[in-house]
């Protein structure tokens, strides 16, 4: 086959098949593309069989390819990715979350509270704990303790890596539907229990003053991080419309970008943990700027997120990333 011959029987079509790729289109102009792309394809296939390399041949893949890249789309450069993660993927996720995130924060609280004031009432369960001088020494210099032992970037460092750990296992194994649930109990009994001992030397004022700080935001991104587990998991049992599988890809893709973002919420924590909790600031101070970390959280959760959720984000990939849903009617 002469390839020449070829490429000036098929020009007007191939330059036709170029504008198209270059222009607006409606559902007739989609339809031509998809035709005069697949014709396009068969010649460079021929080209390539008959003649191998060509300069004819190099010239429809370059039209091929902008054509290609017109019917399929392409994805954004990594700024741009960037941006959107944060401006809207991000926060949209968490404000989905919303809801569940306060039910397992008062949850929280009274399994806290419950635990303290149920060891508290009795003298035989205190003693269970350990041996009074024990104990006292804990309430005296051990709790307090732990915020200064180490250098504070170290422990700022530490408490981080520690935290983010917990959050991710609480939304990738939060498929199980148990995992998130047995985090919160544990951690809710664990801070009851070293309530109670600082209740019993009272010294649940000094206890407040060195959680507040870090905790608020802490204990924030902890309770987030369980609530996107539970919703992956309920993605599993009631997908709805979709099949299980599809349900647990979309929410597990929405909700892992929880997991990220809260990396980044719980170094803030870390930074307050570690620079401002155990420092000799007024506890006004220190609680002024654990305060102002949750609702810098807060903000970007509720109203960025509100409005990213408004403009119809979910906290998804975009379909080029994820891939075409399967249709459903109805």
């Amino acid at each position: 086959m002469d390839a020449d011959a070829l490429s000036d029987a098929r020009r007007a079509e191939w330059e036709r098949l170029e504008q198209l790729s270059r222009a607006r289109l409606d559902g007739a102009g989609v339809d031509e593309l998809i035709v005069r792309y697949r014709a396009a394809s068969a010649d460079l296939a021929e080209l390539k069989t008959s003649v191998g390399e060509s300069p004819q041949g190099a010239y429809l893949s370059t039209i091929l390819v902008r054509a290609r890249l017109r019917l399929t789309g392409a994805s954004d450069n990594v700024l741009t990715q960037i941006a959107r993660f944060f401006s809207q993927q991000l926060p949209a996720a968490l404000y989905r979350l919303r809801w569940t995130t306060l039910a397992i924060a008062l949850a929280f609280v009274a399994i806290a509270v419950g635990t303290a004031a149920w060891i508290a009432s009795d003298p035989e369960l205190v003693a269970t704990l350990g041996p009074p001088d024990l104990l006292q020494q804990y309430a005296d210099e051990s709790f307090t303790g732990y915020y200064t032992e180490n250098p504070a970037a170290v422990f700022a460092g530490m408490v981080w890596t520690n935290n983010a750990w917990i959050a991710a296992q609480c939304v990738l194994f939060g498929v199980t539907g148990l995992w998130p649930v047995y985090m919160i109990v544990q951690n809710g009994m664990g801070l009851g229990v070293a309530g109670a001992v600082m209740a019993v030397h009272d010294r649940v004022d000094v206890m407040v003053l060195y959680i507040l700080p870090h905790g608020m935001l802490e204990l924030t991104c902890i309770f987030v991080a369980a609530a996107a587990g539970l919703h992956v998991f309920w993605a599993w049992v009631a997908p709805g419309h979709r099949t299980r599988g599809e349900a647990l890809a979309e929410e597990g893709r929405a909700l892992a970008t929880v997991a990220i973002g809260l990396i980044f919420a719980l170094f803030l924590a870390g930074l307050v943990e570690g620079f401002v909790t155990g420092w000799a600031l007024p506890w006004p101070v220190k609680i002024g700027i654990g305060a102002a970390a949750l609702a810098v959280f807060l903000i970007y959760m509720l109203v960025v997120g509100g409005r990213a959720h408004r403009r119809g984000e979910t906290g998804d990939l975009v379909e080029y990333e994820a891939g075409t849903p399967r249709l459903v009617a109805g």
